[in-house]
């Protein structure tokens, strides 16, 4: 089993990184804030989960211990599979996931993309008291900034923002048609907006 992987990250998008070990490159799947963690770096170490089928042999990374741990305990839930998790942990950081399910809030789990009402409740019921380790980290790596206009200096919109935003979601398994439509108005409303917020938000509008 794979615990982790140490090397280069030779290519690097919201939804994987390919980490280059002693000549062998390792696509992993990678979340949201992943992504954020690892933007900018060239290389280093990357926490690995293998989901491992008949079909197939996954690698889903992570920047932190307190990600993995939530990931393999959103894989507990019956009808959350790797990918529904990745989605769940690209919506909200780390500290904030584990603040939503402790205080039992249902709404925020159910604004995500595939999470309906039951499946929200199952996650409530079956994860609470579970994570106390993970209650109250909030280190920069888990926090996905929000970097718009209101109140802060930010560079204009980059033109690859929107197609690297639409590429994310259509490998999360949204259709390329809404994704772009999502995206369109996000930063039609707010030109500035940075990849990651625009993947973030376009999650909870699709």
């Amino acid at each position: 089993m794979i615990a982790y992987l140490r090397g280069a990250y030779t290519e690097l998008t919201p939804t994987a990184v390919l980490v280059e070990c002693a000549g062998v490159g390792y696509s992993v799947a990678i979340s949201l804030t992943t992504y954020t963690a690892l933007s900018g770096q060239k290389e280093g170490k990357i926490l690995i989960t293998e989901i491992i089928r008949e079909d197939a042999h996954l690698l889903y990374g992570f920047a932190t211990a307190a990600e993995q741990d939530l990931f393999r305990h959103l894989m507990t839930v019956s009808s959350v599979g790797p990918n529904t998790a990745r989605i769940i942990l690209s919506s909200y950081p780390p500290h904030e996931l584990t603040s939503i399910i402790t205080l039992g809030q249902i709404e925020p789990l159910k604004a995500i993309k595939g999470i309906g009402l039951k499946t929200a409740q199952r996650i409530l019921v079956d994860l609470r008291g579970k994570l106390p380790a993970l209650e109250g980290d909030a280190s920069p790596a888990t926090t996905i900034p929000t970097t718009t206009s209101r109140g802060k200096k930010v560079q204009p919109l980059d033109t690859t923002t929107p197609q690297e935003a639409v590429s994310a979601l259509k490998m999360l398994g949204y259709p390329e048609a809404s994704a772009q439509k999502v995206v369109r108005e996000l930063i039609a409303s707010d030109p500035t907006i940075s990849v990651e917020e625009l993947i973030k938000q376009s999650l909870k509008l699709l």
